[in-house]
């Protein structure tokens, strides 16, 4: 998404509103408690923070050691606007930054998408040497192609993802997937027919590629409750649900890794 300045500016103004963005930071948040407790001072970074909704949001969680990178001008300096730690760092070089140090957790939301077939294997390596033997990298990804729409182009996502695709590239990069689910399973018939309107609409030249706009938008108070409300519902009643426009993994150090 680098370059798409009005992009950044919208999801500067809207993750902490937005039922998505809560959604998800609220999912990040759990899993690091299950692994860390009520621990306050874990290590974590944020690989790919945008304007730093997530830091922003455990920061006011009380976590204390918290920082992130960027590869965006606008990102890191709608970062700096919240007083975060980041540092504009291009991931595709993220081997080189500060090599000698370690996370607890180490997260990476809506990152691969950007990243072609060939490129994504060194980047999950890299990651991977970010961790402490303990740690734990949380990504969450979008998901299924039959979820590609307006939003794709407007945002630049080159591709989707199913759980199937991540499987082979663990070995290599020395990790494991410890959880994984799709989400947003009890909101995806009304995603998918706003997705596909938006497919129809390119199709039929209602919409141009040139114009789209993505889903980064503040519905009406009531929907924007609502929706995070069945969305906050499905968490608490489902720990695995099988389809979702995302795919949230916690991935671990495989054995081997511990070892070396």
């Amino acid at each position: 998404m680098i370059g798409r300045s009005e992009e950044y500016a919208k999801m500067f103004e809207l993750e902490g509103r937005l039922w998505w963005y809560r959604s998800l930071h609220e999912r990040v948040q759990t899993i690091l408690a299950q692994q860390f407790g009520n621990r306050r001072d874990i290590r974590v970074l944020d690989a790919g923070c945008g304007t730093g909704g997530m830091l922003d949001f455990l920061r006011k969680q009380g976590y204390t050691d918290i920082k992130g990178i960027d590869g965006s001008d606008d990102a890191v300096t709608f970062c700096h606007e919240r007083s975060l730690s980041v540092t504009k760092v291009d991931l595709k070089h993220l081997a080189h930054f500060e090599p000698e140090v370690r996370y607890d957790a180490v997260l990476c939301n809506d990152i691969f998408c950007y990243f072609t077939e060939s490129e994504l294997p060194p980047l999950l390596a890299a990651l991977a040497n970010r961790l402490k033997p303990d740690g734990i990298l949380i990504t969450n990804n979008n998901a299924f192609s039959i979820f590609r729409g307006q939003h794709d182009i407007a945002v630049g996502i080159l591709r989707r993802f199913v759980l199937a695709d991540f499987t082979p590239l663990m070995p290599a990069a020395g990790l494991r997937i410890s959880q994984s689910t799709y989400w947003s399973f009890l909101l995806s018939p009304l995603i998918l027919l706003m997705r596909q309107w938006q497919r129809l609409g390119l199709a039929l030249g209602w919409q141009t590629a040139e114009n789209a706009r993505s889903d980064v938008y503040l519905p009406s108070t009531w929907l924007n409750e609502t929706l995070y409300q069945v969305a906050h519902t499905e968490q608490n009643l489902f720990a695995r649900t099988p389809f979702g426009s995302s795919l949230l993994m916690v991935l671990k150090k495989s054995h081997k890794s511990k070892k070396s």
